[in-house]
Protein backbone atom coordinates (compact mmCIF):
# COMPACT_ATOMS: atom_id res chain seq x y z
CA UNK A 1 0.00 0.00 0.00
CA UNK A 2 1.41 3.40 -0.85
CA UNK A 3 0.34 7.19 0.16
CA UNK A 4 1.73 9.72 -3.04
CA UNK A 5 1.41 13.45 -2.86
CA UNK A 6 2.41 15.64 -5.32
CA UNK A 7 1.28 19.32 -7.17
CA UNK A 8 0.23 20.44 -10.44
CA UNK A 9 -0.95 17.08 -11.53
CA UNK A 10 2.05 14.89 -10.28
CA UNK A 11 5.14 17.12 -12.29
CA UNK A 12 6.43 17.95 -8.58
CA UNK A 13 6.22 15.47 -5.56
CA UNK A 14 5.57 16.87 -2.05
CA UNK A 15 5.84 13.15 -0.39
CA UNK A 16 5.82 9.13 -0.41
CA UNK A 17 5.02 6.56 1.92
CA UNK A 18 4.66 2.90 1.62
CA UNK A 19 3.48 0.88 3.93
CA UNK A 20 2.84 -3.10 4.23
CA UNK A 21 0.19 -3.10 7.30
CA UNK A 22 -3.60 -1.29 7.00
CA UNK A 23 -5.58 -1.13 10.05
CA UNK A 24 -8.63 -2.53 10.50
CA UNK A 25 -10.29 0.90 10.58
CA UNK A 26 -8.08 2.73 8.31
CA UNK A 27 -9.64 5.45 6.24
CA UNK A 28 -7.70 7.82 3.53
CA UNK A 29 -7.96 10.93 5.51
CA UNK A 30 -6.60 8.92 9.12
CA UNK A 31 -3.16 7.63 6.87
CA UNK A 32 -2.62 11.38 5.62
CA UNK A 33 -2.73 12.68 8.79
CA UNK A 34 -0.28 10.25 10.34
CA UNK A 35 2.62 11.03 7.36
CA UNK A 36 1.89 14.68 6.29
CA UNK A 37 1.28 18.03 8.46
CA UNK A 38 -2.44 18.18 7.60
CA UNK A 39 -5.55 20.92 7.82
CA UNK A 40 -9.21 20.20 6.96
CA UNK A 41 -12.34 21.56 6.42
CA UNK A 42 -16.05 21.16 6.43
CA UNK A 43 -16.04 19.68 9.70
CA UNK A 44 -12.85 17.94 9.09
CA UNK A 45 -13.84 16.03 6.06
CA UNK A 46 -11.65 18.05 3.44
CA UNK A 47 -8.38 18.49 3.19
CA UNK A 48 -7.59 22.34 2.83
CA UNK A 49 -3.50 21.87 3.23
CA UNK A 50 -0.87 19.39 3.13
CA UNK A 51 2.96 20.21 4.75
CA UNK A 52 1.27 24.18 3.92
CA UNK A 53 0.73 23.68 0.69
CA UNK A 54 -2.84 24.97 0.04
CA UNK A 55 -5.91 25.60 -2.26
CA UNK A 56 -6.00 29.46 -3.58
CA UNK A 57 -9.00 31.58 -4.86
CA UNK A 58 -7.83 30.78 -8.41
CA UNK A 59 -9.84 27.56 -8.37
CA UNK A 60 -6.88 25.76 -6.54
CA UNK A 61 -7.40 22.48 -4.46
CA UNK A 62 -6.62 18.73 -3.38
CA UNK A 63 -8.11 16.06 -4.88
CA UNK A 64 -7.41 12.40 -4.08
CA UNK A 65 -7.37 9.18 -5.91
CA UNK A 66 -7.36 5.45 -5.17
CA UNK A 67 -6.21 3.17 -7.80
CA UNK A 68 -5.91 6.27 -10.23
CA UNK A 69 -9.92 7.08 -9.65
CA UNK A 70 -11.38 9.34 -8.64
CA UNK A 71 -12.81 9.21 -5.15
CA UNK A 72 -16.42 9.93 -4.90
CA UNK A 73 -16.41 11.07 -1.40
CA UNK A 74 -14.62 13.02 0.97
CA UNK A 75 -11.31 11.06 2.69
CA UNK A 76 -12.58 11.03 5.72
CA UNK A 77 -15.37 8.55 4.98
CA UNK A 78 -13.31 6.39 2.20
CA UNK A 79 -11.58 3.04 3.56
CA UNK A 80 -8.38 1.93 2.74
CA UNK A 81 -7.77 -1.97 1.77
CA UNK A 82 -4.44 -3.95 1.52
CA UNK A 83 -2.57 -2.73 -2.02
CA UNK A 84 -4.57 0.65 -2.64
CA UNK A 85 -2.58 3.34 -3.91
CA UNK A 86 -3.69 6.31 -2.94
CA UNK A 87 -2.52 9.41 -4.51
CA UNK A 88 -3.23 13.30 -3.63
CA UNK A 89 -2.82 16.49 -5.87
CA UNK A 90 -2.54 20.08 -5.81
CA UNK A 91 -3.90 21.23 -8.75
CA UNK A 92 -5.48 24.30 -10.78
CA UNK A 93 -9.38 23.24 -11.65
CA UNK A 94 -10.16 25.68 -14.25
CA UNK A 95 -10.98 23.31 -17.01
CA UNK A 96 -12.82 20.90 -15.09
CA UNK A 97 -13.32 19.96 -11.66
CA UNK A 98 -13.57 16.03 -11.99
CA UNK A 99 -11.05 14.17 -13.46
CA UNK A 100 -12.53 10.79 -13.21
CA UNK A 101 -9.31 8.38 -13.74
CA UNK A 102 -5.52 8.92 -14.04
CA UNK A 103 -3.10 6.36 -15.26
CA UNK A 104 -0.36 7.25 -12.86
CA UNK A 105 -0.54 4.64 -10.87
CA UNK A 106 -0.58 1.53 -13.30
CA UNK A 107 -1.13 -1.77 -13.08
CA UNK A 108 -4.02 0.13 -10.63
CA UNK A 109 -6.84 0.32 -10.92
CA UNK A 110 -6.44 -3.38 -12.78
CA UNK A 111 -4.47 -4.92 -10.03
CA UNK A 112 -6.51 -4.15 -7.04
CA UNK A 113 -9.36 -2.87 -8.33
CA UNK A 114 -12.13 -0.58 -6.48
CA UNK A 115 -13.26 -0.45 -2.71
CA UNK A 116 -11.09 -3.33 -2.07
CA UNK A 117 -13.11 -5.47 -5.02
CA UNK A 118 -10.94 -6.20 -8.54
CA UNK A 119 -12.61 -5.80 -11.45
CA UNK A 120 -12.95 -7.93 -14.55
CA UNK A 121 -10.61 -6.21 -17.86
CA UNK A 122 -11.26 -6.89 -20.91
CA UNK A 123 -9.41 -5.66 -23.63
CA UNK A 124 -10.57 -4.65 -27.45
CA UNK A 125 -8.07 -4.12 -30.05
CA UNK A 126 -8.38 -3.05 -33.59
CA UNK A 127 -7.54 -5.07 -36.40
CA UNK A 128 -4.14 -2.76 -37.77
CA UNK A 129 -2.73 -2.85 -34.69
CA UNK A 130 -1.95 -6.38 -33.50
CA UNK A 131 1.63 -5.44 -32.26
CA UNK A 132 0.46 -3.03 -29.97
CA UNK A 133 -2.32 -5.03 -28.28
CA UNK A 134 -0.13 -8.16 -27.69
CA UNK A 135 2.65 -5.07 -26.04
CA UNK A 136 -0.53 -4.32 -23.79
CA UNK A 137 -1.59 -7.81 -23.05
CA UNK A 138 2.05 -9.23 -22.11
CA UNK A 139 2.04 -5.53 -20.09
CA UNK A 140 -0.80 -6.52 -18.09
CA UNK A 141 0.03 -10.37 -17.86
CA UNK A 142 3.16 -9.47 -16.32
CA UNK A 143 1.41 -7.66 -14.29
CA UNK A 144 -1.02 -10.68 -13.06
CA UNK A 145 -3.61 -8.84 -14.51
CA UNK A 146 -5.95 -11.36 -16.37
CA UNK A 147 -7.54 -10.41 -20.10
CA UNK A 148 -10.48 -11.09 -21.75
CA UNK A 149 -10.38 -10.25 -25.14
CA UNK A 150 -13.16 -8.81 -27.57
CA UNK A 151 -14.49 -6.83 -30.87
CA UNK A 152 -13.73 -3.78 -30.97
CA UNK A 153 -16.62 -1.62 -30.50
CA UNK A 154 -17.98 -4.18 -27.88
CA UNK A 155 -18.12 -2.25 -24.57
CA UNK A 156 -16.75 -3.32 -21.40
CA UNK A 157 -19.89 -3.46 -19.43
CA UNK A 158 -20.43 -1.01 -16.20
CA UNK A 159 -19.03 -3.47 -13.71
CA UNK A 160 -15.81 -3.92 -16.24
CA UNK A 161 -12.64 -1.90 -16.90
CA UNK A 162 -12.09 -1.62 -20.04
CA UNK A 163 -8.91 -1.19 -22.24
CA UNK A 164 -9.13 0.46 -25.94
CA UNK A 165 -6.17 -0.41 -28.47
CA UNK A 166 -6.71 1.64 -32.26
CA UNK A 167 -6.02 4.82 -33.83
CA UNK A 168 -8.09 7.89 -32.98
CA UNK A 169 -9.88 6.83 -35.81
CA UNK A 170 -10.86 3.39 -34.91
CA UNK A 171 -11.94 4.37 -31.02
CA UNK A 172 -13.31 7.72 -31.27
CA UNK A 173 -16.34 6.13 -31.47
CA UNK A 174 -16.44 4.36 -27.99
CA UNK A 175 -18.06 6.16 -24.84
CA UNK A 176 -14.28 6.87 -23.76
CA UNK A 177 -13.31 8.05 -27.18
CA UNK A 178 -16.62 10.60 -27.08
CA UNK A 179 -15.53 12.09 -23.50
CA UNK A 180 -12.16 12.84 -24.74
CA UNK A 181 -12.72 14.41 -27.66
CA UNK A 182 -15.42 16.45 -25.69
CA UNK A 183 -12.59 18.15 -24.03
CA UNK A 184 -11.20 18.17 -20.45
CA UNK A 185 -14.54 19.11 -19.08
CA UNK A 186 -16.12 16.11 -20.07
CA UNK A 187 -13.30 13.54 -20.02
CA UNK A 188 -10.79 15.00 -17.71
CA UNK A 189 -8.24 14.25 -20.10
CA UNK A 190 -5.70 17.25 -20.96
CA UNK A 191 -5.40 16.48 -24.85
CA UNK A 192 -7.62 15.80 -27.59
CA UNK A 193 -6.95 14.79 -31.62
CA UNK A 194 -7.94 16.75 -34.30
CA UNK A 195 -7.97 16.51 -38.54
CA UNK A 196 -10.64 14.61 -40.25
CA UNK A 197 -8.78 11.30 -39.43
CA UNK A 198 -7.54 12.45 -36.20
CA UNK A 199 -4.17 12.92 -37.69
CA UNK A 200 -3.16 15.44 -35.27
CA UNK A 201 -3.15 15.38 -31.21
CA UNK A 202 -3.48 18.34 -29.55
CA UNK A 203 -1.95 18.46 -26.01
CA UNK A 204 -3.83 20.93 -23.30
CA UNK A 205 -2.30 23.08 -20.77
CA UNK A 206 -3.71 23.45 -17.17
CA UNK A 207 -5.89 26.27 -18.43
CA UNK A 208 -7.71 23.72 -20.94
CA UNK A 209 -5.79 25.56 -24.11
CA UNK A 210 -3.77 24.47 -27.09
CA UNK A 211 0.09 24.30 -25.87
CA UNK A 212 1.38 21.40 -28.52
CA UNK A 213 0.40 20.04 -31.43
CA UNK A 214 1.95 16.53 -32.42
CA UNK A 215 1.79 15.27 -36.06
CA UNK A 216 2.20 11.56 -37.32
CA UNK A 217 3.72 8.82 -34.90
CA UNK A 218 2.34 9.94 -31.73
CA UNK A 219 0.42 8.58 -29.17
CA UNK A 220 -1.63 8.96 -26.11
CA UNK A 221 -2.01 6.92 -22.88
CA UNK A 222 -5.10 8.10 -20.70
CA UNK A 223 -8.01 6.96 -19.21
CA UNK A 224 -11.80 8.11 -17.93
CA UNK A 225 -15.05 7.00 -16.99
CA UNK A 226 -18.95 8.83 -17.38
CA UNK A 227 -21.03 8.62 -14.34
CA UNK A 228 -22.22 5.06 -14.81
CA UNK A 229 -19.15 2.85 -15.41
CA UNK A 230 -15.45 1.91 -13.81
CA UNK A 231 -12.78 3.70 -16.03
CA UNK A 232 -11.82 2.95 -19.59
CA UNK A 233 -8.35 2.93 -20.74
CA UNK A 234 -7.71 4.11 -24.30
CA UNK A 235 -4.06 3.07 -26.04
CA UNK A 236 -4.52 5.15 -29.08
CA UNK A 237 -2.50 7.69 -31.92
CA UNK A 238 -2.73 9.43 -34.57
CA UNK A 239 -1.93 5.98 -36.91
CA UNK A 240 -0.47 2.36 -36.30
CA UNK A 241 3.22 3.50 -35.28
CA UNK A 242 2.04 6.26 -32.39
CA UNK A 243 -0.44 3.42 -31.00
CA UNK A 244 2.78 1.38 -30.97
CA UNK A 245 4.41 4.29 -29.23
CA UNK A 246 1.65 4.83 -26.36
CA UNK A 247 1.66 0.71 -26.00
CA UNK A 248 5.58 0.69 -25.56
CA UNK A 249 4.73 3.31 -22.75
CA UNK A 250 2.69 1.18 -20.87
CA UNK A 251 4.69 0.52 -17.66
CA UNK A 252 4.73 1.57 -14.39
CA UNK A 253 8.04 3.88 -14.39
CA UNK A 254 6.51 5.49 -17.61
CA UNK A 255 2.95 6.62 -16.37
CA UNK A 256 4.23 7.27 -13.21
CA UNK A 257 2.43 10.14 -11.37
CA UNK A 258 1.17 11.47 -14.60
CA UNK A 259 -2.68 12.21 -15.17
CA UNK A 260 -2.51 11.00 -18.90
CA UNK A 261 0.72 10.13 -21.12
CA UNK A 262 1.01 11.66 -24.85
CA UNK A 263 4.10 9.86 -26.72
CA UNK A 264 6.08 11.03 -29.77
CA UNK A 265 9.61 10.00 -31.36
CA UNK A 266 10.73 8.48 -28.00
CA UNK A 267 9.80 11.74 -26.51
CA UNK A 268 7.11 11.53 -23.03
CA UNK A 269 5.33 14.15 -22.36
CA UNK A 270 2.80 14.14 -19.64
CA UNK A 271 -0.47 16.28 -20.11
CA UNK A 272 -1.33 18.58 -19.21
CA UNK A 273 1.26 20.51 -20.02
CA UNK A 274 2.27 21.98 -17.02
CA UNK A 275 4.99 25.01 -16.99
CA UNK A 276 8.37 24.64 -15.79
CA UNK A 277 9.31 25.42 -11.97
Amino acid sequence: MSLTVTRDFGARQVGVVDTAHVPGSETVMRMLERSFNVSTRYGGGFVKSIDGLQGSGSRQDWFYYVNGVQAPQGAATTAVHRGDRIWWDLHVWTATNSIPAVVGSFPEPFLHGAGGRRLPTTLECAADVQTACKRVTSELTAARVPVASQLLGTGSGPDTLGVVVGTWNEVKAEVAGGLIAHGPSASGVYARFAGSDGQELQLLNTGGQVARTLGADSGLIAATADSSSEPTWLITGTDPAGVAAAAAALTPSALHDHFALAVQDGARLPVPLTPAP
